[in-house]
């Protein structure tokens, strides 16, 4: 193996170690409706409040987000694991069939929101860069939706795990 296969595999191994909150970001306009699972999120800046998303270049779905201009991040609950699976695309569920269930309302921004999350956050994507493998979106936050039940939901070692708040109790 190349020092350079080496380097980029401890750099994952690193990455496995750093825990993230899980997400779908979600689109719909002119190129169509779609969403994936992400854990390349993270807060820019607050004035205007604004997002970083990071998503392969590979997938697919790329065009679709550019075209539409627009998209929302969902931040999942500790109780939506099987919906970050099927946006990861580690089922055999279709994306079109992934919107048919009800589990979406829209907002007055277009964009489909995921309901029992922890927050909707819907904007605008203002730039896109290439960095290496990957296209780096800053996305201007337009709408906030926040609720205060919950837990949360991360990946950590390369897989799912649940984050309680301390200062909610359990529901079984």
């Amino acid at each position: 193996m190349s020092i350079e296969n080496k380097h980029r595999l401890s750099f994952r191994d690193a990455m496995a170690s750093l825990s993230a909150a899980v997400n779908i970001i979600t689109t719909d306009g002119p190129a169509g409706r779609c969403g994936i699972t992400a854990t390349a999120v993270c807060s820019v800046t607050d004035t205007p409040p604004t997002l970083m998303i990071c998503m392969n270049r590979n997938s697919a779905m790329n065009p679709v987000f550019q075209e539409n201009g627009h998209l929302c991040v969902n931040i999942l609950n500790h109780e939506q694991e099987s919906l970050a699976r099927h946006f990861a695309g580690m089922t055999d569920v279709s994306m079109e069939e992934r919107f048919n269930w009800d589990i979406w309302h829209n907002s007055s921004l277009g964009q489909p929101m995921l309901k029992g999350t922890l927050a909707n956050l819907e904007g605008s994507i203002e730039q896109i860069q290439e960095v290496g493998t990957h296209y780096v979106y800053l996305v201007e936050i337009k709408q906030i939706m926040v609720r205060e039940e919950g837990h949360g939901l991360i990946y950590f070692k390369r897989d799912f795990h649940s984050v309680m708040d301390k200062n909610m109790t359990a529901t079984v």
